[in-house]
C-alpha cells in the first residue's frame, strides 16, 4: 500500500469513491456526509493546502484522509485545549472494495507520522456517533474517547471525539 499526498488529478477517483460510500453510510444511519459535504471544493482546498492524503492499493485510490491542524471550536466542549497544537484527521474514508485491508489504519498511521515530524504530541479526530466502523477503529488504534459534541456546520448531528497522545522522547 502506498500512502501519499493527493494530487488535483486524484479528485475524480476520490469523488467516485465518495459517491459509492455515502449511500452505504446513510443506509447504516450515518448521515455525517451527504451530497453537499464533502464536495469537490473541499477536496481541492485540502489538496492545495497539502493536507489530503490518499492510500493506493492495487493501483487504485483505496481511501483518503485530510490530516490537518484544524480544530473545531466545539472541541473545547469535551475539555480539549484547542489552543494546544494538534494533528487532526478529518474526512477519513475507505472504499467499499478495500474494507478490512488496513487502509484506515494506514491513513491514521500517516497522521502519527505527521505529528512526530511536526513535533506534535496530540492527535484528535471526531466521527458521527452512528459511524460504527470508525467508532471501533479509533479506540483499537489507541485513541481515547473524550466525549460527544454537535458541530455548527453539520446541524442536527452528534459526533464522538477521540484523542491520542504520543509519548515524547526527550533527547
Amino acid at each position: 500500500m502506498l500512502i501519499r499526498r493527493a494530487l488535483l488529478t486524484d479528485i475524480p477517483a476520490i469523488l467516485e469513491l465518495l459517491s459509492r460510500i455515502v449511500p452505504v453510510m446513510n443506509a447504516e444511519g450515518n448521515f455525517q456526509w451527504d451530497a453537499s459535504y464533502p464536495d469537490r471544493q473541499v477536496f481541492e482546498a485540502d489538496i492545495r493546502a497539502g493536507q489530503l492524503w490518499v492510500a493506493e492499493l492495487d493501483s487504485r485510490i483505496a481511501g483518503f484522509a485530510a490530516i490537518t491542524m484544524d480544530q473545531e471550536p466545539e472541541y473545547a466542549e469535551v475539555g480539549w485545549d484547542i489552543s494546544e497544537p494538534a494533528i487532526v484527521t478529518h474526512r477519513l474514508a475507505v472504499g467499499l472494495d478495500f474494507r478490512g485491508r488496513g487502509v484506515g489504519k494506514a491513513l491514521l498511521q500517516q497522521a502519527v507520522e505527521e505529528a512526530r515530524q511536526g513535533g506534535r504530541a496530540v492527535l484528535r479526530v471526531d466521527t458521527n456517533t452512528n459511524n460504527r466502523a470508525t467508532n471501533r477503529l479509533f479506540p483499537a488504534l489507541g485513541y481515547r474517547f473524550s466525549g460527544e459534541i454537535g458541530l455548527q456546520f453539520r446541524p442536527g448531528l452528534r459526533f464522538n471525539c477521540y484523542e491520542k497522545r504520543l509519548v515524547q522522547i526527550k533527547p
